[in-house]
């Protein structure tokens, strides 16, 4: 480490050469074009810089003065100097197709294409029915600070050093405890493994279940995008099974299909529930074809009419089921936390995969939702959080059944937070969200999530009310009427 902590490094020309101050002078002004020394960084004095690059002091001063003159450094007084922060423009850098040709073929050809496609649509709009994002501004952060607080002040009493890669003993039984509560999900904490949300779980799923290039995936079309990403990169190859108002068709599934993903509880993103028929079936075909089902459960606390269908898991007695929870939508998506439910012969591999991914997740989150789910905050908010979204919801359907009825037809679903509504005459949806946008009103076309069957799928539009208050879901509307008169 230098005296002043400044690691650039920078090469000097022998004493008594006529270059010292130009290569100084130089390899400063190339460091900050080239973004090595940011915007806003303070240099060292110019009698440090001079000691350590062993330079006169007078040398360090003539290099500061040209640059700042040329207007990449600025002073302050009595502060020291700074880098600009706002640079000349840099010469352009030209790059020759072959070359970036070159730079593409580097790179694995499906990192290329966005994973989630439908994020094209969550741009800034006032009026945004954003799919599968919740009301962040009731969340009790009082509640969570003194819970976190409280768990850094016990840091001392637990180890801090590197963790069980399945997750904490506290978090891993509440979440034992919650999912027996709310979704009537046998488990023991041993079944547990904590993710990094639910993508993170969908992605060493994938790891420990597909082989390259032979395991087929069946996935629900229209589906969820990125749980899609996360196979096709672990080389699954992918089925496409349609859906009806009952779920997703089991008959339709390949017999060769080993790992059948499915969103029973509220189908992502058209909302049917699977009916038990449906359920009793797939269970069955996946016992007969020795196949696993991944049960993606991602919104099922919010439900506002009956009870609920069992979950898969629930009604599996062939240990074939993986249920994957998330607590995204139940308390905020930058938390990052999820959960898998495995069946015990999994265990080993799904923590070795946790292990390889990133060893575990963050250990003072784990312990402060260990707390809040365990100290009742977590059901208490979503017993709240669903009157909430039910008020919503019924504005919603309300609005649509009055103003669009000509043109869309609202799938009835009882659960979640986000509705779709299907084309009933031919309607250009995709002019229809580019039209919206411009109005302030961001929502996303069905088309988004097919898995790329040529616009097969039923056409229309999903409506998240998760995020968006009742006045705002009623003027969202009033603009969208207007633009498919």
């Amino acid at each position: 480490m230098t005296q002043s902590g400044f690691e650039l490094p920078i090469s000097i020309p022998p004493r008594r050469s006529r270059e010292r101050l130009r290569a100084l002078h130089r390899q400063l002004r190339t460091a900050i074009v080239e973004g090595r020394l940011q915007p806003g960084l303070r240099l060292p004095p110019t009698r440090m810089l001079a000691a350590e690059y062993g330079v006169s002091r007078n040398t360090a001063v003539a290099a500061y003065d040209l640059l700042l003159s040329e207007g990449y450094l600025t002073s302050r007084r009595g502060a020291g100097t700074y880098v600009a922060d706002v640079l000349p423009k840099p010469p352009a850098r030209r790059t020759a197709p072959a070359a970036k040709s070159g730079a593409d073929r580097r790179l694995n050809a499906l990192w290329l294409q966005p994973a989630m496609p439908f994020d094209a649509e969550r741009v800034a709009t006032r009026f945004h029915f954003n799919v599968g994002v919740p009301d962040i501004s009731r969340f009790p952060v009082d509640v969570w600070r003194r819970l976190s607080a409280r768990a850094l002040r016990g840091l001392p009493k637990v180890s801090a050093d590197y963790d069980s890669p399945h997750g904490r003993p506290a978090l891993r039984a509440a979440i034992a405890r919650h999912v027996s509560f709310a979704r009537a999900v046998a488990c023991d904490p041993d079944d547990v493994t904590v993710t990094a949300g639910a993508q993170q779980a969908f992605d060493l799923l994938a790891r420990i279940l597909v082989v390259p290039k032979r395991t087929v995936v069946a996935l629900e079309n229209p589906g969820y995008p990125p749980l899609r990403a996360a196979f096709a990169a672990a080389g699954a190859r992918i089925a496409a099974v349609p859906v009806d108002e009952q779920g997703l068709i089991v008959e339709r599934l390949p017999a060769q299909a080993k790992i059948v993903c499915v969103t029973p509880s509220h189908q992502f993103p058209l909302g049917a529930v699977m009916s038990a028929s449906r359920r009793a079936a797939l269970l069955e075909f996946a016992q007969r074809q020795g196949a696993v089902v991944i049960e993606d459960d991602y919104d099922a606390e919010f439900r506002f009419s009956d009870r609920p269908l069992d979950a898969l898991q629930t009604l599996d007695r062939s240990e074939s089921v993986f249920y994957v929870g998330t607590f995204s939508k139940s308390l905020f998506p930058s938390l990052r936390l999820g959960f898998v439910v495995a069946p015990p012969w999994a265990h080993v591999a799904l923590g070795a995969a946790k292990q390889a991914a990133d060893g575990h997740c963050a250990l003072l989150s784990q312990e402060t939702l260990a707390a809040f789910i365990a100290d009742g905050h977590l059901a208490r908010h979503v017993r709240r959080m669903r009157e909430v979204y039910a008020a919503r919801r019924r504005v919603l359907l309300d609005g649509l059944h009055k103003g669009f009825s000509e043109w869309l037809r609202p799938v009835p679903a009882a659960v979640g937070l986000h509705l779709t509504a299907l084309a009933q005459r031919p309607l250009d949806i995709e002019a229809l969200v580019e039209r919206a946008r411009k109005r302030d009103v961001g929502i996303s076309s069905l088309r988004r999530f097919e898995l790329g069957t040529g616009g097969k799928n039923p056409q229309g539009l999903a409506f998240g009310y998760g995020a968006l208050d009742e006045r705002g879901i009623a003027e969202g509307l009033a603009r969208l009427r207007k633009l498919v008169q």
